[in-house]
C-alpha cells in the first residue's frame, strides 16, 4: 500500500488512523481529507491503494466518498472507520462498495494488524461487525422479513405509527421531532420499501410486527394526548 487516503473530520481520529496505517505499511504516503469535498479533490488528483473513510462528515456522508471510489478507482481497497455500528450504516456502506468495516474505539496496534491483513486478502472487520454479518446470513428467512434490515430504528417507529393512520403532525409530537424530519423519514421508508401509499406501509408494518392488535385504540390514545 503506497498511497492511502484518510477521510475524517476529527484531527485526533486522523492521527490515530495514520499511525495505524504507518504501522502496517511504513512506506505509505497518507493524504488527509476532512470532508466529502476535500476527499473528492484528492481523488481527482491522485490514485490510492487504500482509503479509510468515516461515515459522518460535515458536508455529507462518507457513503458518497465510497461510491465515488468504487466508480472512479475500483482497485482501491475501501475500509470504513467509524463509530457507527448499526445495521443501516453497515449494510449501506457494504452496498456502496466498502470492503471492510472498523470501529474507531480499537487500539492502534489492533487496527494495524487488521490493515496488514488486507495484503493477504483478509477483510478488516471489527468483531462486533463480524458478528452482525454472521447473524444476518445465518438467520432463518422469517427472522429478517422484507425491510427489517433496510429500515433504521427511527424509521421503524415512524412506519409503525404511520400504519396506524396517525397524522404526520401527531407522529412528530409523539416522537418529539419536527414535521419536516418525519416527512424525510416517510420518504426514506417509501423509497427503501418501494411503496407509495399508507395501505402498503400498513402491510409492511404488520409483516415486521410493528402494529399491535388494536391500532385504532393506539391512534385514539395518541391523538388524545395532543389535546390540552
Amino acid at each position: 500500500m503506497n498511497s492511502v487516503l484518510l477521510v475524517d473530520d476529527l484531527p485526533e481520529a486522523l492521527a490515530i488512523l495514520q499511525n495505524a496505517v504507518l504501522g502496517a505499511f511504513p512506506q505509505a504516503h497518507c493524504e488527509r481529507a476532512s470532508s466529502v469535498g476535500e476527499a473528492r479533490l484528492a481523488l481527482s488528483a491522485e490514485r490510492f491503494d487504500l482509503a479509510l473513510v468515516d461515515l459522518g462528515l460535515p458536508d455529507g456522508s462518507g457513503l458518497e466518498v465510497i461510491t465515488f471510489l468504487s466508480e472512479r478507482q475500483p482497485d482501491c481497497a475501501v475500509v470504513v472507520a467509524s463509530i457507527y455500528d448499526d445495521d443501516e450504516h453497515l449494510f449501506q456502506a457494504l452496498q456502496a462498495g466498502a470492503q471492510g468495516y472498523l470501529l474507531k474505539d480499537h487500539p492502534v496496534d489492533w487496527l494495524t494488524r487488521q490493515l496488514r491483513g488486507i495484503v493477504d486478502g483478509q477483510p478488516p472487520l471489527s468483531p462486533a461487525i463480524a458478528r452482525k454479518l454472521l447473524r444476518h446470513f445465518q438467520a432463518p428467512p422469517d427472522v429478517n422479513p422484507i425491510g427489517a434490515i433496510e429500515l433504521s430504528a427511527r424509521e421503524r417507529e415512524v412506519l409503525g405509527l404511520l400504519a396506524q393512520g396517525i397524522r404526520i403532525a401527531d407522529i412528530a409530537a409523539e416522537l418529539n421531532i419536527s414535521r419536516h424530519t418525519v416527512g424525510d423519514h416517510v420518504k426514506n421508508i417509501y423509497r427503501k420499501l418501494n411503496i407509495g401509499s399508507r395501505a402498503e406501509a400498513a402491510l409492511h408494518a404488520r409483516s415486521l410486527g410493528l402494529v399491535g392488535s388494536n391500532p385504532g385504540a393506539r391512534q385514539t390514545a395518541t391523538v388524545s394526548r395532543r389535546r390540552p
